[in-house]
């Protein structure tokens, strides 16, 4: 088991902070283009505290530590999530499938969008974490690095396989088994984030845009692609574009995929590194084509007909952001109910059908399209076999691995 360590974050490490706080995932957009990150407030005060964070030695603990579980006499659940990453209905106050989980089960519950950035957060739990308290939260959602990253340390606790029925049985291949939860005993997807290349036809011109490769090397295209300030994702897709598995990425790969990236940097071909804000510039045409997520181009397609995709016949990145039960919670049972809920093919239709991002459950196709046919026979939303087949995921890294990465790619993107 890790222990967390006590040292500073690097500077590199703060820098792909401040990228994902100002226009990075943790700006990605949950429900539509209109979702902002939470700026400069969160910015200032999330920094100040992770880039002086640690915790001493006599606050490290065991593992999966369980409180006493309170589900039976005490029918809540406290939820932890992202915002905008929960069905609403038209009053835009309340949560149909959060109220249909309640009515069947008498559990009520409490649901937060508390979580605006993975490292924000984890400063804002750590703390109890360390000092083995519980955090006042039975599900938090984390994205993938920081998922395994609780469960190295040992702060979220393993799953009863007897009360998720549901999930074990439907959860996509695609999803089933990361190196950093095998066979999914901590954690399971409440949603995934696809890595795909967007383009916009007349921009393009009739020109042929298929692979990294192109968006690399053809002169037509100089100064008019983007690639994405999220280092697993451009750096992912890269690889894949060499002929490298992210998921067994060696430093000398990583490298390589630095120097082909720099090169593109060099000749003005890359025009600029992005956050989300890169679908301004595609809807725009100032970029031709560009590294893009999947949940943005179901929502730019919806409003503008030049704008589609293409999955590299080399494959694409996926990441999920993840269900955890965090030491200590009070409602583990309650709390494995409702992740089991999600798994039911009708709820996760209907998650599906609002949120639009990729549907971490096999078998919802049928209740998708009974609500909304096109994001059924969208392939950014319910991938068939031979698009998850395509579906390639970074490696986790050691914190030195993570520290030497991000240099090195802060020093191409010039962040």
């Amino acid at each position: 088991m890790e222990q967390y360590e006590p040292d500073r974050l690097s500077p590199a490490q703060v820098a792909a902070v401040r990228r994902s706080l100002r226009s990075g995932r943790a700006a990605l957009t949950r429900r539509s283009l209109l979702r902002a990150s939470t700026g400069g407030a969160l910015a200032a005060g999330g920094l100040g505290l992770l880039s002086g964070c640690g915790i001493p030695a006599a606050g490290k603990t065991e593992g999966g530590v369980s409180a006493e579980d309170h589900s039976k006499e005490e029918k809540q659940v406290r939820f932890s999530n992202w915002t905008e990453y929960m069905d609403v209905d038209e009053s835009g106050r309340r949560h149909p499938t959060l109220e249909a989980f309640t009515k069947r089960t008498g559990v009520k519950v409490t649901y937060t969008e508390d979580i605006n950035d993975n490292s924000e957060f984890f400063g804002k739990i750590q703390p109890q974490l360390a000092a083995g308290q519980e955090t006042g939260r039975d599900i938090i959602v984390l994205t993938d690095w920081l998922a395994a990253r609780m469960i190295r340390l040992g702060w979220v606790q393993k799953l009863d396989p007897a009360n998720l029925p549901h999930a074990f049985t439907n959860l996509s291949p695609q999803f089933r088994s990361p190196d950093w939860d095998p066979g999914r005993a901590y954690s399971y997807p409440w949603q995934g984030i696809s890595t795909v290349i967007a383009y916009n036809k007349k921009a393009l011109d009739g020109i042929e845009v298929k692979t990294v490769s192109d968006l690399l090397d053809n002169p037509k295209l100089k100064g008019r692609v983007g690639f994405l300030t999220e280092m697993r994702d451009t750096m992912g897709m890269t690889l894949l574009d060499m002929g490298k598995d992210p998921a067994r990425v060696t430093d000398d790969d990583y490298d390589a995929g630095i120097a082909r990236l720099q090169k593109g940097v060099d000749r003005g071909q890359i025009r600029r590194f992005t956050g989300n804000d890169y679908t301004s510039d595609l809807s725009k045409g100032d970029f031709a084509a560009c590294l893009a997520w999947a949940g943005d181009v179901v929502q730019l397609k919806a409003d503008n007909p030049d704008i589609d995709f293409v999955i590299p016949d080399s494959g694409y990145v996926t990441s999920s952001d993840n269900m955890l039960i965090p030491n200590k919670a009070r409602h583990k049972t309650n709390a494995e109910r409702l992740i089991d809920y999600y798994y039911e093919p009708g709820p996760a239709a209907e998650l599906a059908a609002y949120i639009n991002f990729v549907c971490p459950v096999d078998g919802v196709k049928d209740d998708l399209a009974k609500i909304d046919e096109d994001a059924a026979n969208n392939p950014l939303i319910i991938p068939d076999q031979a698009m998850q087949a395509k579906s390639h995921s970074f490696r986790s890294l050691s914190s030195k691995e993570e520290t030497a990465y991000e240099e090195k790619f802060a020093k191409l993107t010039g962040a």
